[in-house]
């Protein structure tokens, strides 16, 4: 190899590191203030490509997921689509997306009650945006409305033959909960609930008494709205109706 070509590698080596380095001295001097979402894109895509420059991926991948969260949020194989992006390149978006959602979910633990529903919309948004399939989440609570523990307990199309009491109040005693709160995503971006939405929260909430334990929310969210069974009566209503089932059979 001629010493004319091997100066020419160290120069582009050289600079594309140097940009790196920027890119990362700047982010531990100030955060994230100030950088594109490419830039953000790039640094996590070198997280475990240090010696490759990966700025056109980053804006081909913006380009065509439009935002930075649906990036991060894309599966692997359509990210793998871009041209320069491999399954090295994709573990770093992949892994900082995992340590995000369970640094939040941790955070939350025993931490002071969530008093409404706009708060818990709010702790629990960042992990259901943009997901492809509804997620059923529980987060359980002790006795002074303190989260405990958060899990996804059904993945999929959720009906009630899909999403089962029983499960949820086993789960629940494990915890030693003493409430929940229900939440899933609607992926159409429309939080309104179904037929089915109100028959499984009916269930969930009627089951929960059976075993001394309160639903005090079920929470769809969407497109950066939600609907909340407990603002609109019918966590209410439904606690009403297994009362006054209770009467009738006594």
């Amino acid at each position: 190899m001629t010493s004319a070509r091997l100066m020419s590698e160290e120069k582009t080596s050289h600079k594309g590191e140097g940009h790196r380095e920027r890119l990362r001295e700047k982010f531990l001097t100030s955060g994230l203030d100030g950088f594109h979402d490419y830039e953000v894109i790039e640094l996590l895509l070198t997280l475990a490509t240090p010696r490759k420059d990966c700025k056109d991926q980053a804006k081909a991948a913006l380009k065509r997921f439009k935002t930075l969260q649906a990036v991060i949020e894309a599966p692997p194989e359509q990210l793998r689509e871009i041209k320069g992006i491999g399954q090295k390149n994709i573990f770093g978006i992949k892994l900082v997306q995992a340590v995000a959602e369970r640094y939040l979910q941790k955070k939350l633990i025993k931490k002071d009650p969530i008093r409404s529903s706009k708060e818990l919309f709010d702790y629990l948004y960042h992990s259901l945006r943009d997901k492809k399939r509804e997620i059923f989440k529980v987060v359980f609570l002790d006795a002074q409305n303190k989260i405990i523990d958060i899990e996804d307990l059904f993945e999929g199309t959720l009906t009630a033959s899909s999403v089962y009491p029983r499960e949820v109040v086993q789960t629940a005693l494990r915890h030693h909960a003493a409430g929940l709160f229900l939440v899933h995503n609607h992926p159409s971006g429309e939080p309104r609930p179904s037929s089915e939405d109100r028959l499984i929260t009916r269930e969930l909430i009627h089951a929960c008494r059976v075993m001394g334990i309160t639903v005090h929310e079920h929470l769809i969210i969407g497109d950066n709205t939600y609907f909340s069974f407990a603002d609109q009566g019918y966590i209410a209503e439904m606690n009403r109706e297994y009362e006054a089932s209770v009467r009738s059979h006594g």
